[in-house]
C-alpha cells in the first residue's frame, strides 16, 4: 500500500483530487445547493471544485455561472461557519463573471453588521468586491463603523477593502479619513499598517499632503513594525521624486530605522538607503554594516536579503562593500546555493586583481551543484570582472570554456558565449584565446543561433589575427557536418576571410567552389554569389557586398521597392531613396522602478517593444499627412527635445525629420491646463540662416492631459554648405476657456501665444549613423576624390576619451572597430567614424588624435560629394 502511494506521488497522480476535473459535472453538482436541508460538507466540496475551475482559468459562461451564483444564494440559510466562508469567497470570485450578483447585497450588510464576529471581517471583503461607485453611498455608514471596530480583522478587511475601492470611488473614500486617522493609533499592529496604508492611497495625488504626513508619523513613535516598512518605503518614494538632499528630515528618519528592535525594519531602511540615488560612500556606511551582520544571522532569510542587496550596493560602490568581504567569503559555503552564488558574485565585484585566482578556484568547487539560472548570475558577474582586469583575462577565458563543455541549458551557453565574444572584442590581448575556445565549442555545439553567432565573429576578427589559416579548418568544418543554416554562415564566414586575405583566396575559392553542390539552395546561392565578387578581384567590390554589406532598413526598402512598382518610372531604382539601417544606440540605464515605488503603485505590465524601429513608426506617421507625403522618403528623425520646463502650463517637445531638401520640425504638445482648450495650434519659427518656411500644420484642438501634434516645415537653403541654425519659436493657438468639471468649451476664444526655447539644426541632424565591420575596406571603397584634410586645437578638451566622445555626439557618426574605446594612460589614439548624409551620400572620417596642451586633431573626410566633405570639416572648425 506504501509502496502504491509513494508511486502515485511521483507521478503526480492522486496529490491533487481534483485532477481531470469537468466543469458540466461540477456545475451539475451545484444544484445541491437547492435541496432542504442544506448538507454544509457536500456543499463545502462542490464550492472547493467551483473555485478550483475558476481560478485554474476554465471559462465559465454567463448562463452557467449566474445560474450556479442565485443557486448559492441558498446556503446563507446555513450558518456554518466553513461554509460561510467559502460562499464569501465564490462571491468574490463570481463577480466579474455572474449577472445581479448585488442580489446578496442586504445578506452581506447583515452579516457585516451582525453580532458573529467570524462572519463579519469576510463578509465586509465580498460586500466591497461586488458594490460600485452608485451604491457605495448606501454601505458609507457600515463602512466607517467598520473602520474603527472593536474587533481588529473586522476593522484591517474594512481597511483594505477602502484601498480597493480607491480606483473606482476616491471620492467617498476620501470621507473616511477622520475613521482611518483614528485607526492608525490602534494596539493591533495590521490595523495600524492597513490604516496607514489607506491614509496614503488617499493622499498620494497631493505631494505636500504626503509630505505633511511622513513627517507627522515620524515624531510619533508607531507600534507597528509593518507600519514602520510602509512608512520607510513612502520617505523613500517622497525622496526620490523630490530629489530632496541627504540632509532631509525624512533621511535621517530612515537613518535613524537602523537602530529599531525589529529585523524587519532594519533591513527596509537599509534598503532604502543603498537605493536612493547619488548616495555617497560615507551615507552608505550605516547600511552597509547593518547589512553586514545580518551576513552572520543564523536566518537563512536574513543572509539571503543581506547578500543580494550588498550585491545591488556592490555595482555602483564596490569599495563599501569590500568591508564584509570576509563575511561573503564565509557564505560561499552556505547551505543554500542562492546565498553562496550571490555572495561570490558580489565578491566578484568587490575582489581585487590579486583575489581573482581564489575566487575562481571556489567558484569551480560549486558550480555543478546550482541551477543554470544562478550559473547564468555568475558568467554576468566574470564578464564584469574581466572588463574591470582585462589583464586577467586568460584565467577567467579558461574558466568559462570548462563552463562551456559542461552540460547546460540554451540560456546558460548563450551567456558564456556573449561573454567572451564581449572578451574577445573589448580586449585585443584576448581575442586568439577567445576565438579558440569557441572553435573548439562549434565542434560540438548544438544550437544553431550560437554556432551562426560564432561563425559570424570568426569571420569578423579572424582574419585579423596572427594566424588567419589556423580558423579555416574549424569553420569548413561545419559547411561539411552542419545543418543548412549553420553551413551557409560558415560559407560568409569563408568568404570574409577571402575578401581580407590575398594570400588565402585560392584556397578559399576552392572551397566555396565545392559549396556549390550543396543540398541546400541558400548554401548554394551564397557560394555562388561570394565567388562571382572574389573572381573580379575588386577591393571596391569586397567591402561593398561581403564585408560591410548593404545598410538598408529591411521594411523600408520593402516599401521603397513596392511603391516604385506601383508608380511607372523610367528611372532606375535608386538605393539611395531607402532608410538606411538604425544602429543600436548607445547602452543607457533606463530609470527602472525601484522596489519600494512598486511596492506603493499599482505595477503596469511594460508592452513589448515592436519589432520596427522608431524610425519605422515617425515613416507612417508622417505618410498620414498629406502635405508631408509629397516631400519623399524620410532619410531620418532626431530624438525629442525639450522646448518647455516639464512644470510650465504648456509642456513641448520637437523632433527633427529630415528629407532630401525639407526639415519638417514635429512639436509634441500637451496642455495642463484644465479650464482652458487650445484650437488651431501653430509653432512659427524664424532664423536669419537661409531657411524658409513652406506650411504649418495645425493641430486642430488640444484638449487638457492630451498630447496633440502640429508640425512646421521649412526648405533647405539653396547654398548646399549652410545646413546648420538656431530657431526661435512661438506656439500660437486660439484659447477657449471650458469648465474643468463638465468640460463644456465656451464658443468664443481669443488669439495667444506662448514663446519657446531656441531650437539648433546641426550636422549630426543631417546624418544616419551606419556600421562598417571593415572601416579600411569601406575607405578604399569611397576613394580619395573628394578627401578633404584639416588639423585643429582641441584646447577645452582635457583628455583624448573627452575628445572622442563630444566628436561623436557632435559628428553624428558610428564609431567602428571599438575605436570609441581609448586605452588608459595612451597619449595618442585614432577615430574612425562612418554615416550616411542626407541624400544617402557615404561618409568616412578618420581623426588621429595628441594630448599637448589639450587635444591636437588631425581629420580627413572622404565621401562622395565634395561639398560634403567640406561641410563636416568646416563644422568642426
Amino acid at each position: 500500500m506504501m509502496k502504491r502511494e509513494k508511486k502515485e506521488d511521483e507521478d503526480g497522480m492522486g496529490v491533487n483530487p481534483f485532477y481531470n476535473l469537468e466543469k458540466s459535472s461540477v456545475l451539475q453538482e451545484s444544484r445541491t445547493f437547492n435541496e432542504t436541508p442544506i448538507r454544509p460538507r457536500q456543499c463545502i466540496h462542490i464550492l472547493t471544485k467551483v473555485l478550483y475551475l475558476i481560478n485554474q482559468g476554465e471559462h465559465l459562461g454567463t448562463t452557467e455561472a449566474t445560474e450556479t451564483f442565485f443557486a448559492m444564494t441558498k446556503l446563507f440559510q446555513c450558518q456554518d461557519l466553513s461554509l460561510r466562508r467559502l460562499v464569501y469567497l465564490t462571491i468574490k470570485e463570481m463577480s466579474n463573471i455572474a449577472e445581479d450578483v448585488i442580489i446578496v447585497t442586504s445578506s452581506l450588510t447583515k452579516d457585516m453588521t451582525g453580532r458573529e464576529d467570524m462572519f463579519r471581517a469576510a463578509a465586509i471583503r465580498a460586500l466591497c468586491k461586488i458594490t460600485d461607485s452608485t451604491m457605495l453611498q448606501a454601505i458609507e455608514r457600515y463602512m466607517k463603523q467598520a473602520i474603527v471596530d472593536k474587533i481588529h480583522s473586522v476593522s484591517s478587511a474594512a481597511l483594505v477593502s477602502s484601498v480597493h475601492l480607491m480606483s473606482a470611488s476616491p471620492d467617498v473614500v476620501k470621507r473616511w479619513v477622520n475613521e482611518a486617522q483614528e485607526a492608525v493609533t490602534s494596539d493591533n499592529v495590521m490595523v495600524q499598517y492597513h490604516a496607514l496604508g489607506m491614509l496614503y492611497h488617499i493622499r498620494k495625488t497631493d505631494r505636500l499632503a504626503v509630505s505633511k504626513m511622513v513627517t507627522k508619523f515620524t515624531r510619533s513613535s508607531l507600534k507597528s513594525p509593518h507600519a514602520y516598512c510602509l512608512l520607510i518605503r513612502i520617505a523613500y518614494k517622497v525622496l526620490s521624486e523630490e530629489d530632496a538632499g541627504h540632509d532631509s528630515p525624512m533621511f535621517d528618519f530612515i537613518e535613524s530605522c537602523l537602530r529599531h528592535k525589529s529585523e524587519m525594519v532594519i533591513y527596509e531602511a537599509a534598503h532604502a538607503i543603498v537605493n536612493l540615488k547619488n548616495t555617497t560612500a560615507r551615507e552608505l556606511a550605516p547600511a552597509v554594516s547593518v547589512l553586514q551582520l545580518f551576513c552572520s544571522s543564523p536566518k537563512p532569510t536574513l543572509r539571503f536579503a543581506a547578500v543580494r542587496t550588498l550585491n545591488k550596493v556592490a555595482m555602483n560602490h564596490p569599495a563599501a562593500v569590500t568591508a564584509c568581504n570576509l563575511d561573503l567569503e564565509n557564505l560561499i559555503t552556505d547551505v543554500n546555493r542562492s546565498i553562496a552564488t550571490l555572495a561570490i558574485t558580489t565578491l566578484l565585484k568587490t575582489g581585487s586583481e590579486g583575489s581573482i585566482d581564489r575566487l575562481m578556484k571556489q567558484i569551480a568547487s560549486f558550480m555543478s551543484e546550482i541551477s543554470d539560472e544562478f550559473k547564468t548570475v555568475v558568467v554576468d558577474a566574470i564578464r564584469s570582472l574581466c572588463l574591470k582586469f582585462p589583464r586577467k583575462h586568460s584565467v577567467m577565458m579558461n574558466f568559462l570554456a570548462s563552463m562551456l563543455r559542461d552540460e547546460g541549458g540554451f540560456d546558460y551557453k548563450k551567456a558564456i558565449v556573449e561573454t567572451i565574444v564581449t572578451i574577445v572584442e573589448e580586449n585585443a590581448e584576448a581575442k586568439e584565446s577567445g576565438l579558440a575556445h569557441l572553435c573548439e565549442f562549434i565542434e560540438d555545439c548544438e544550437h544553431t543561433v550560437l554556432a551562426t553567432k560564432i561563425l559570424h565573429l570568426l569571420g569578423q576578427e579572424g582574419p585579423k589575427t596572427t594566424n588567419p589559416s589556423k580558423y579555416i579548418r574549424f569553420i569548413y568544418n561545419r559547411v561539411i557536418l552542419e545543418n543548412p543554416a549553420v553551413r551557409a554562415a560558415a560559407v560568409s564566414s569563408l568568404a570574409k576571410f577571402g575578401a581580407h586575405l590575398q594570400d588565402l583566396l585560392p584556397s578559399i575559392k576552392v572551397l566555396l567552389s565545392r559549396c556549390l553542390f550543396d543540398s541546400d539552395d541558400e548554401v548554394r546561392d551564397r557560394a555562388t554569389y561570394y565567388l562571382h565578387v572574389l573572381n573580379q578581384h575588386q577591393i571596391t567590390l569586397n567591402s561593398a557586398y561581403i564585408l560591410n554589406g548593404l545598410q538598408v532598413s529591411v521594411v523600408g526598402l520593402e516599401r521603397a521597392l513596392q511603391l516604385y512598382c506601383q508608380t511607372p518610372s523610367s528611372e532606375a531604382f535608386d538605393m539611395k531613396t531607402v532608410p538606411v539601417a538604425a544602429q543600436p544606440m548607445t547602452e543607457q540605464k533606463t530609470a527602472v522602478k525601484s522596489d519600494h515605488v512598486s511596492m506603493l503603485t499599482p505595477s503596469a505590465a511594460t508592452p513589448e517593444r515592436a519589432a520596427a524601429s522608431k524610425q519605422q513608426s515617425y515613416i507612417e506617421q508622417l505618410a498620414a499627412v498629406p502635405e508631408i507625403a509629397k516631400l519623399g522618403p524620410l532619410f531620418c528623425s532626431s530624438s525629442a527635445v525639450q522646448l518647455t520646463e516639464s512644470e510650465t502650463e504648456y509642456v513641448v517637445q520637437s523632433v527633427k525629420h529630415i528629407f532630401s531638401n525639407h526639415v519638417v520640425f514635429q512639436f509634441n504638445c500637451t496642455n495642463t491646463l484644465n479650464d482652458q482648450v487650445l484650437e488651431n495650434v501653430i509653432v512659427e519659427m524664424e532664423s536669419g540662416d537661409g531657411f524658409e518656411t513652406v506650411f504649418h500644420v495645425p493641430c486642430p484642438s488640444l484638449l487638457y492631459g492630451q498630447q496633440g501634434v502640429c508640425y512646421t516645415c521649412l526648405e533647405m537653403p539653396d547654398d548646399a554648405s549652410c545646413v546648420t541654425g538656431t530657431f526661435s519659436n512661438s506656439m500660437k493657438f486660439v484659447v477657449k476657456d471650458c469648465d474643468p468639471n463638465t468640460g463644456e468649451t465656451e464658443d468664443d476664444g481669443y488669439d495667444d501665444e506662448y514663446v519657446l526655447e531656441d531650437l539648433e539644426l546641426t550636422v549630426s541632424d543631417h546624418m544616419q549613423k551606419v556600421m562598417k565591420p571593415s572601416f579600411s575596406a569601406a575607405w578604399e571603397e569611397v576613394g580619395d576624390h573628394f578627401e578633404i584634410e584639416d588639423t585643429f586645437a582641441l584646447s577645452t578638451m582635457k583628455t583624448i576619451d573627452d575628445a572622442v566622445k563630444n566628436i561623436i555626439n557632435f559628428m553624428g557618426m558610428q564609431p567602428l572597430e571599438r575605436s570609441d574605446k581609448v586605452p588608459e594612460d595612451k597619449r595618442a589614439h585614432t577615430l574612425y567614424l562612418a554615416g550616411v548624409y542626407r541624400g544617402g551620400h557615404d561618409v568616412l572620417v578618420r581623426a588621429r588624435l595628441a594630448l599637448a596642451e589639450g587635444v591636437k586633431m588631425q581629420i580627413t573626410v572622404r565621401s562622395d560629394d565634395e561639398t560634403i566633405s567640406s561641410v563636416i570639416v568646416s563644422a568642426v572648425g
